[in-house]
């Protein structure tokens, strides 16, 4: 796991690069001590009907809801920035029952204070969890896995953020993370002790990086990279890693390719990677 830190530390900087090397066009005296919203619905759909096809093959239909949105503010001495992330998807094949393919939700606060700094301190708080029952599918009957809040994870953070470009921000602080459980208590139990527990806490470091990347008006490259290590442990990280390239065909149509790579120790010894290459349509509602 040393060397997939390593990697991700060595491509977040060649990517931070790239983008210190825009200009930064839109800074202007209006932008200050206002909120911003933003919010976008879309919807990607991979469809295939056969009929007497004789070279074989079954009936297949996947859609996936996603929403995106946040609200900012942008002061003179405070920037307080709200993001969420909304995805649920199911699947069909043949005549089996629809499956569900995508299945999050993903909440993130961060208030920073401005000093004049080349960094500044911050304090966040992530929310990460499922929306809904999510089964294993290689067992017959298919088992339930995961649900909202079961697991669900808050996290915690304060630290220095550096946050001078409007594509790109880094932060790293000390946290602390609170593992919530229902019925999945695999996630938070302690096997040392007799009790039951359903709440796990654990304190360490957390880093998150962001960035996006406007290779040319309708090509976008957005990615967002969290660690989080506990004290007990630090060789070990949590790694998500969630990446996406857009390219709209036009204003509402657009193709997405999409890469998530997530490692947690306690979900699974092996890294978990989840790949999409979609056509949608996506509408700005703000």
């Amino acid at each position: 796991m040393k060397n997939k830190f390593s990697l991700f530390i060595v491509i977040t900087l060649l990517f931070s690069r790239l983008i210190f090397s825009q200009e930064d066009s839109n800074k202007a005296a209006d932008t200050i001590n206002i909120w911003v919203p933003a919010a976008a619905v879309g919807i990607n759909v991979s469809q295939l009907a056969l009929s007497n096809w004789s070279q074989g093959g079954e009936n297949s239909l996947t859609w996936v809801l996603i929403g995106n949105g946040g609200i900012n503010y942008i002061g003179e001495k405070w920037n307080f920035r709200n993001n969420l992330k909304l995805a649920y998807g199911r699947t069909k094949i043949g005549t089996q029952d629809f499956r569900t393919n995508d299945n999050e939700l993903y909440l993130e606060s961060v208030l920073s204070r401005k000093f004049g700094w080349e960094v500044d301190p911050y304090i966040s708080n992530t929310v990460r969890s499922s929306i809904t029952k999510g089964y294993k599918y290689d067992i017959n009957p298919p088992v339930i896995i995961a649900d909202f809040f079961d697991p669900g994870y808050l996290t915690q953070s304060i630290g220095f953020i550096y946050d001078k470009q409007p594509n790109f921000n880094t932060r790293l602080g000390f946290a602390v993370q609170e593992t919530f459980t229902k019925k999945q208590i695999q996630y938070s139990d302690d096997i040392e002790t007799a009790k039951v527990e359903k709440l796990k806490i654990e304190t360490g470091l957390e880093s998150v990086t962001k960035f996006e990347y406007k290779i040319e008006e309708r090509l976008i490259i957005t990615s967002l990279l969290r660690l989080f290590t506990r004290y007990k442990n630090l060789d070990v990280w949590d790694v998500r890693w969630d990446n996406s390239i857009v390219s709209k065909i036009t204003e509402y149509i657009n193709v997405n390719f999409s890469v998530l790579v997530v490692y947690e120790k306690s979900q699974s010894l092996k890294t978990q990677i989840k790949e999409a290459l979609q056509l949608g349509l996506l509408f700005t509602l703000l």
